[in-house]
């Protein structure tokens, strides 16, 4: 396995990060996951503006986009998989033990990892923790994914493969990875970047490709909604036959199972939408 470091292609057995690395030691940085196809990625135009966007407002430099679609490509090339995780990170580099940041250069690693196409429809539980819809990393996707770590081993212990969060106001928001949709009275509903949820680039394309709306959602929408997806780059559109201890029995219902082929045809058809 080869992996993207230091500007060039490196085995995976000896390929190292600093140990003072501020990605590590305080999770100072950024990532995408990329969804890849026979070796070619998805939507990769859109992941590397939100990139930037993400480093922007952390404040670190904005990443050379060339070399990170040089590196893309050198490990897709390196390891082609029918389908698989593309993984691009981007740290504050070498740095003192606590929140300053160091003068080095900073850190770009991109690995790609093996993926399995999801099941049609999977089950979530809701977890006490919120999300904080005014922290300074709101709309970031950002390394710091303790919190997401504990709340999806909370999901799995339950049976489920995701875990759903709301906001410090007690509206719906989104998933450890995922964003949520719901379905009421036929129409798509999706709770809006300003309630604190990510901006996910398979958000997007689904508002974009089925007309979903944004909506402010209480979190029982939940226990009424006639259907509920969940999408992400590499769920794409996947349907939600569990709630917590609620059965929405024959997902993906139809509305779901529209946006599923919507997304499929429209994925399939351009590479880079």
């Amino acid at each position: 396995m080869k992996i993207w470091l230091d500007g060039g292609l490196k085995d995976i057995g000896s390929a190292r990060v600093s140990a003072l690395d501020h990605g590590l030691t305080v999770g100072d940085g950024v990532f995408e996951t990329v969804k890849a196809v026979d070796g070619k990625p998805f939507a990769l135009t859109r992941h590397l503006d939100r990139l930037t966007r993400s480093a922007r407002g952390l404040g670190l430099p904005e990443p050379d986009l060339d070399e990170v679609r040089r590196a893309c490509a050198a490990v897709l090339d390196a390891d082609r998989k029918p389908l698989g995780r593309l993984r691009i990170t981007y740290t504050g580099g070498v740095s003192p033990l606590g929140s300053e940041r160091g003068d080095q250069a900073r850190t770009l690693v991109v690995a790609l990892g093996d993926a399995t196409r999801r099941p049609d429809s999977t089950a979530v539980i809701t977890v006490p923790w919120t999300r904080n819809e005014r922290s300074a990393l709101t709309g970031l996707k950002t390394t710091s994914y303790a919190e997401n770590v504990v709340a999806l081993a909370r999901a799995h212990r339950d049976g489920a493969t995701e875990a759903l969060f709301a906001n410090t106001v007690g509206r719906l928001c989104e998933g450890t990875g995922s964003n949520v949709f719901v379905v009421l009275d036929g129409e798509i509903h999706t709770p809006p970047v300003a309630s604190g949820c990510l901006a996910g680039i398979t958000r997007a394309l689904a508002v974009e490709w089925t007309g979903a709306r944004e909506t402010d959602l209480p979190l029982d929408v939940l226990e009424r909604a006639d259907e509920v997806f969940l999408t992400s780059t590499l769920r794409d559109v996947q349907a939600v036959h569990r709630v917590d201890a609620r059965d929405l029995p024959g997902a993906p219902g139809p509305v779901t199972a529209k946006a599923m082929r919507i997304f499929d045809e429209r994925a399939g058809a351009d590479l880079d939408p």
